[in-house]
């Protein structure tokens, strides 16, 4: 399950990050989780409620997620497209010249402090 293991980077990225401002209790954090990146959000979710609640500066913080859309980029007909429903193939030239511009990244967003 890399969604713990996630959880535990993300937690201790916002407690450095609340070291660093002087923050004594976070009342949420908001990740951007790409929509082909593996992570399967309930299992984040569950994963966090369990790993926050035994922190002292976020033992009550939501965890909100934002689904970023993944989109292809083909560098046979430079279009983009959504990599979902097409995967690797372009829908517009049929070029197998593609790259994922955005969809797999796990950001932490913003950190909402009390």
């Amino acid at each position: 399950m890399h969604e713990l293991g996630i959880v535990f980077h993300v937690i201790r990225a916002v407690e450095n990050i609340g070291r660093e401002q002087g923050l004594t209790d976070v009342a949420s954090v908001t990740l951007e989780l790409g929509q082909v990146s593996g992570v399967v959000p309930h299992e984040l979710e569950s994963c966090w409620k369990w790993a926050a609640a035994r922190t002292e500066l976020m033992p009550r913080a939501a965890l909100r997620i934002e689904t970023v859309p993944a989109v292809t980029h083909c560098g046979g007909c430079g279009r983009d497209y959504d990599t979902v429903p097409q995967g690797r193939t372009c829908p517009y030239c049929g070029s197998e010249d593609t790259w994922l511009v955005q969809g797999n990244e796990v950001n932490i967003k913003e950190i909402e402090a009390q």
